[in-house]
Formats: structure tokens, C-alpha cells, sequence
């Protein structure tokens, strides 16, 4: 379940204005399908958008939510997956791995906060950082209390007003770090623990050119829910092609690319209209941009003859440039090399997204 389907899903429950959860895990220990900061959705009626255990745990999960909609209560759920008494329940995994999950129940008469506001924030290209209080023994600060802030703005806040700075102050640290985690928070001798999420809007994608080898690069890539603009200035290849999946279809003459869209927008580019001088020009505006990943059709010696031509601004590009694009899986047939290219820019974006 991608981002982007998970909030379509909260889009259609809040219209039905049903009850919800926000199931969240905030420790781990071993191995585990899911890490600090996983998210989804469970609504009234046991149905859940979204995995955390990759399908092993989400029935029982449904139903501690159950349980917390009816009390208006959070709870937590902690789950030993290599316990093998659980065997007896159906639930004995055999993962070795543990795994805390904190459920919070939101309401149309809350206006489903807190996820309401991280629903608006994912829906932007600003990546946001949201904190929940999950245990406290502050009288002021309650366990369930959140703030979420956008690009270093404060869109939703329930935190008593007195905690607002210092709270903001740890979520000012982890948005440096970019990792989800547990943050301790005192107050003379009492104690709070904060789960610290940081939340990323699905990376937009530029595929520059429209041939039918871009069809499945296309369709792969909406499939993980990432934002796709499709670009080929040949109308007769857009039409004939299959690009239904793409957010965003553009036609320009090659060097009005960087005109038409602002190009630091899209954390990736595939390079492929299999035109040596319409790559060259590609790739000349795309060095101009912050894209951090741009990756290459054609064989290597292809590559090298672009970047001579290109001369300063060649070799500028060339620790961006990854060509042939795609890992080394043996792909043959344009299926195959779009998901050796997909897997490629996946690695180099989320291993960044991650450090």
C-alpha cells in the first residue's frame, strides 16, 4: 500500500465519516516487516488500509482497534513474533522479531486529527514531521496529544501551550536527522515518551520520452505511488502510447523543457527518447537542476560520447549520472529493463531518503 493509496483510502472513509485508528509502530527489535514511524489505517468495521507485518498481524490488529474506537482510549499492542506460544492463536510468525504498535483513535467530531493535517501535509511535496505522545505521566501532556509541522510550519497542534517550544525544539532535531524515532521528554520528575515520525510525500519522477519501452517504466513506477510526469515532444508517441498511469503529460520541444516545469521539482529523470541530440539537450538542462538521480538509456559507450560533447557540464553530471540506467539483473525486453531501471532509481532514492 503506497502513500498515495493510503490517503485516497482516508479521503473515502473521512466522506463516509467513519471512525478510524491510526496504528503506528514506535519500536522494534529483530526482525520485523515494518520500523519505527509505519503507519495505517483501521476503520469501525475492521477494515484496514495500508501493513505493518505484510498481512501476518493486521486481523488482530483490527481487532485491538476495535477496542480502542469503543473506549476512545489509545492503546498499545506489542507483538513477539517469534514467540512460539502464539502458535496457538495463529499468530507464531516465526519472524524473531518484536514489534510495539501504538493505536489512536480519530473522529469526524475531531475532525480526524492529527492525521487529518498529515494527510494535507503528504498531499504537497513537503516532507513533514508529526509527534504523538505515547506514554505520560504528565498531567498537562496526555498520551495521544500530537503536533504536526510542514516544512517548518506548525499545521495542527492539541499540545498544551507551556510544552509547545521544547516539543517543537525535538522536532526541529529529528527533521535535521530525517529518521522516525522515540524521543524522552521530562518535566522536573515526570516523564513523557514521544514517537517522532518523519512523514515523506511519494518522490515525483520525470520520464523523458514517450516510446513504448516507457509504457512499463511509467506504469512500475505509479505502482509504488510515486508522481510520474511523462515528456516526449513527438505528439504521435504520446498518443500511441500507454501512459494513463502518468500524473502529468507533457509535450515541449526539447529545449523548452526547463521552461515547462520547474525541473528541481522531481527527485528523478530517466533520460530515453533514443535520440543522441535530444538526450544531450535532456541532459544539459537536467545538470542545471538539483534531480538526484538521472539515469541514462544505451550502452555505455553512448554515455561516454554524450558527456565528451557535453564537455564542463558533462563532467559536472557524471556522479549523478547513472547509464546504463538500471541494475544488472539480466533484463531483456522492455519489461524487464523498466524494472532493472525502477529498481535502480528506487536504491539510489531511498537509500538517500533513509541516511
Amino acid at each position: 500500500m503506497t502513500v498515495k493509496n493510503l490517503l485516497e483510502v482516508f479521503g473515502t472513509w473521512k466522506a463516509e465519516e467513519k471512525p478510524l485508528v491510526v496504528a503506528s509502530v514506535f519500536e522494534t527489535a529483530g526482525s520485523t516487516y515494518s520500523k519505527t514511524g509505519a503507519h495505517m489505517l483501521i476503520n469501525g468495521d475492521g477494515e484496514f488500509s495500508g501493513m505493518l507485518s505484510g498481512g501476518c498481524l493486521e486481523g488482530d490488529l483490527a481487532e485491538h482497534a476495535k477496542i480502542a474506537l469503543s473506549s476512545g482510549i489509545p492503546r498499545v499492542v506489542t507483538y513477539d513474533l517469534g514467540d512460539n506460544e502464539n502458535e496457538l492463536w495463529g499468530l507464531g510468525v516465526g519472524c524473531d522479531g518484536l514489534m510495539h504498535i501504538f493505536l489512536l483513535p480519530i473522529y469526524v467530531e475531531k475532525g480526524y486529527e492529527p492525521f487529518k493535517a498529515i494527510a494535507d501535509g503528504l498531499g504537497g511535496d513537503k516532507t513533514l514531521v508529526s509527534i504523538t505522545v505515547i506514554e505520560s505521566d504528565i498531567d498537562d501532556l496526555p498520551i495521544g496529544t500530537s503536533m504536526v509541522v510542514v516544512d517548518e510550519k506548525l499545521t495542527f497542534s492539541n499540545v498544551d501551550v507551556q510544552f509547545e517550544k521544547e516539543i517543537s525544539e525535538i522536532i526541529g532535531s529529528v527533521a535535521v536527522n530525517q529518521k522516525s524515532q522515540t524521543s524522552d521528554f521530562g518535566v522536573g520528575h515526570e516523564h513523557a515518551r514521544l514517537l517522532c515520525s518523519v512523514l515523506k510525500p511519494p518522490p515525483s519522477i520525470l520520464v523523458l520520452g514517450g516510446g513504448l519501452d516507457a509504457a512499463p517504466v511509467v506504469r512500475f513506477a505509479a505502482e509504488l505511488g510515486w508522481k510520474v510526469t511523462l515528456q516526449d515532444h513527438r505528439p504521435a508517441y504520446i498518443e500511441a502510447g500507454d501512459f494513463d498511469k502518468a500524473e502529468k503529460i507533457l509535450c515541449v520541444p526539447v529545449d523548452n523543457l526547463s521552461e515547462a516545469v520547474d525541473l528541481n521539482c522531481y527527485a528523478g529523470a530517466i533520460v530515453m527518447s533514443h535520440h543522441l541530440d535530444n538526450d544531450r539537450k535532456y541532459l544539459h538542462q537536467l545538470s542545471q537542476s538539483c534531480v538526484g538521480y538521472i539515469g541514462l538509456l544505451g550502452p555505455l559507450a553512448r554515455r561516454q560520447r554524450i558527456l565528451q560533447e557535453l564537455g564542463e557540464v558533462g563532467r559536472e553530471l557524471e556522479t549523478r549520472l547513472h547509464g546504463p540506467a538500471g541494475l544488472d539483473i539480466g533484463g531483456r525486453g522492455p519489461a524487464s529493463i523498466a524494472l532493472s531501471i525502477i529498481a535502480e532509481m528506487h536504491k539510489n532514492l531511498m537509500c538517500e531518503s533513509d541516511s
